[in-house]
């Protein structure tokens, strides 16, 4: 079978976080996950692994390590959610994607597998779009022997599909309220599910930030015998937004963090990044180097997150903020860039379930006008919720009938200005997908 038809495939599956109306939600289940593993070798056993969880910066925090671990010659792999363009983007080894050749024949094979073991009363139910892609990159980094790899976690922890391996790290970022349906209503609660990342004995990698994750991280990581890394010593000594440049003490040398990812969250997130290697270093003898650790950070590439693209007269900044922690520190990274002297517009889009309200409150008046976009997903917010977040907040918006209309309406506004994209993954991958394939700006 094609990749072609692997991706139709995938694209058909309901997204496993929500149903359609009168459909029962589904219910996880690592064990679910553990028999098809099973069945196809349990090549989760086979490899090595760091698991990463967190609300927001997760998959900085991993594309940072991953790079890290490649500057170093380690083979190592990389799994992330969710993608920007192409679904290959998740399953990375080094610098490489997943060939489409290779995606497609590990999709089949799961596939095949799963439905196998659903006719014979082992599995209830199809694996969903989540746990396919998470099994098929399991299997992929087993076959490829790599020698580490570098797992982002999808939602939560505790029942997470990537949460079946044993890791030999155990990273944590900041933690904020999202996807409180299924994660809890508390930021307690909340943490306590990303705790399940956690193993008896293991070692968990963290940074201080609320009070209430301190204290569920601190009793989780006592009541499993674990030990917490505090990633403190390598922020910027100079304060975090203070520099884009500067230097940290890290494996008895000096090392020089200069990261392409824009923004002063960023800083907390490659701390995370380097106190992993540092560990996987000194406690498991990876051959990680203060020289590879400088150069691992400043070859990073993590698309989408404070992106610059200057096209069509225009600059460009792409950002995947998602929810209101997001907003807050994009807002944060824009706060120096963004010039009264010229046009500043924002195209916005989200999903239903993000508290539109609070994001709209959050960025829309640093804007001179909002353009609202619809996106391709089940799941997105409808155009009049938008329009009404920005009556509530007294924006000047319109709305536009694509993300193609969006970004010409938004190139044709700021002539010589800066247009944000942001809001929402969906919409940001779409964008930078035009943005891209368009020579000279979007026509």
């Amino acid at each position: 079978m094609s990749y072609a038809a692997a991706i139709e495939q995938l694209s058909a599956m309901a997204p496993e976080l929500y149903t359609r109306p009168g459909q029962p939600r589904r219910k996880f289940s690592l064990d679910e996950v553990r028999i098809l593993l099973d069945a196809l070798g349990n090549p989760h056993r086979r490899i090595r692994s760091v698991l990463i969880a967190g609300t927001n910066g997760k998959g900085s925090t991993a594309s940072t390590l991953a790079s890290i671990l490649t500057a170093s010659g380690v083979r190592a792999g990389l799994y992330t959610s969710p993608h920007l363009e192409r679904v290959n983007e998740r399953i990375r080894i080094g610098e490489s994607e997943i060939s489409d050749e290779t995606f497609a024949s590990l999709y089949f094979h799961v596939q095949d597998t799963a439905r196998e073991l659903v006719r014979d009363g082992k599995l209830p139910q199809l694996p969903s779009f989540f746990e396919v892609l998470t099994t098929q990159a399991l299997l992929y980094f087993a076959e490829a022997e790599v020698e580490l790899a570098v797992l982002e976690v999808g939602m939560g922890g505790r029942l997470d599909a990537t949460n079946v391996v044993d890791p030999l790290l155990s990273v944590i970022t900041d933690i904020s309220l999202d996807h409180t349906e299924w994660l809890g209503a508390t930021i307690a609660a909340i943490a306590r599910e990303k705790a399940g990342i956690l193993r008896r004995g293991g070692t968990l990698i963290t940074l201080a930030q609320n009070a209430e994750v301190n204290q569920v991280l601190s009793a989780a990581t006592a009541e499993l015998g674990a030990r917490q890394v505090d990633a403190e010593a390598f922020l910027s000594s100079a304060g975090a937004g203070t520099a884009s440049s500067y230097t940290v003490q890290a494996l008895g040398a000096a090392v020089e963090v200069a990261s392409p990812l824009a923004g002063a969250h960023q800083q907390r997130n490659v701390a995370l990044a380097i106190a992993a290697a540092v560990t996987l270093a000194s406690a498991h003898g990876l051959p990680i180097t203060p020289e590879a650790i400088s150069a691992g950070i400043r070859q990073t590439r993590w698309p989408g997150r404070m992106e610059h693209i200057a096209k069509g007269g225009v600059e460009w900044i792409l950002d995947v903020a998602h929810n209101p922690a997001g907003a807050e520190a994009l807002r944060a990274g824009l706060s120096g860039v963004l010039s009264e002297d010229r046009p500043r517009l924002l195209v916005f889009s989200c999903l239903r379930d993000k508290p539109v309200g609070e994001m709209a409150r959050i960025l829309f008046p640093f804007f001179d006008h909002v353009i609202l976009a619809p996106i391709h997903s089940a799941r997105a917010a409808s155009i009049e919720s938008l329009e009404a977040a920005a009556r509530a907040v007294g924006a000047s918006a319109r709305s536009a009938g694509s993300v193609r209309e969006a970004l010409q309406l938004a190139q044709e506004g700021a002539p010589g200005g800066m247009v944000v994209v942001s809001g929402s993954v969906y919409l940001v991958g779409e964008a930078r997908s035009l943005l891209g394939s368009e020579s000279g700006g979007i026509k």
